[in-house]
C-alpha cells in the first residue's frame, strides 16, 4: 500500500467532539480481470491523506470494494464519515443488497453465492465502526477529489502491471 501523508487517520485525536472525514474512493483495473489499483483520498479539517494500492489479477468491483474498506480501515477511532465513490455496485451493494444477503447466508436471491462476499463482509466490518453517509458522484465527470482517487487507483494499477 502507498501513503501519503500519517500512517493513520486520527482525526479526533486533538479533542474536537466531531469531525467529519470525507473520503473518495476509487478502483480501476486494466482489462477486467487484469491488474487492479484502489485509491483513496481522505479529508478532515484542512488535513489529507491519500492511499493506493493493487493486485496482479483482480477486477474492477474488487478494487472498488477494497478502496472503500482501505479507506474505512485507515480511520483509527470511530469517526462521522462522508464516502463518495462512482461505483454503483459499491454504494447500492451497502445501502441495499447487504442485508438481504446476509439474511440469505450470503446467497443471492437466486441463491447463487454473492460475488466478492469476503469483501463485503470486510466492508460491512469497517462500516460498523463509523457513522457513514454514503454518496454517488459520477466518475469521470469534473468531480476533483474523485479525479485524484482515480488517479491514485489508475497509477496503481500501471505500477502492478509493470507499465
Amino acid at each position: 500500500m502507498n501513503e501519503e501523508g500519517a500512517a493513520a487517520v486520527s482525526p479526533e485525536a486533538d479533542g474536537a467532539a466531531s469531525i467529519v472525514v470525507e473520503i473518495s474512493t476509487d478502483g480501476a483495473c486494466l482489462g477486467n480481470p487484469g491488474p487492479g489499483g484502489w485509491g483513496v483520498i481522505m479529508r478532515w479539517r484542512g488535513q489529507e491523506k491519500r492511499l493506493s494500492g493493487g493486485e496482479e489479477h483482480t477486477t474492477n468491483n474488487k478494487m472498488e470494494l477494497t478502496a472503500a474498506i482501505e479507506g474505512l480501515a485507515a480511520l483509527t477511532r470511530p469517526s462521522t464519515v462522508v464516502l463518495y465513490t462512482d461505483s454503483s455496485y459499491v454504494r447500492n451493494g451497502i445501502m441495499s443488497w447487504v442485508k438481504g444477503w446476509q439474511a440469505n447466508g450470503w446467497q443471492t436471491k437466486d441463491r447463487k453465492p454473492v460475488k466478492n462476499a469476503d469483501l463485503w463482509r470486510k466492508l460491512v466490518e469497517e462500516e460498523k465502526r463509523h457513522e457513514v453517509t454514503w454518496k454517488w458522484v459520477k466518475g469521470h465527470n469534473g468531480d476533483h477529489y474523485n479525479e485524484i482517487a482515480d488517479d491514485l487507483a489508475t497509477s496503481a494499477a500501471r505500477e502492478i502491471a509493470g507499465r
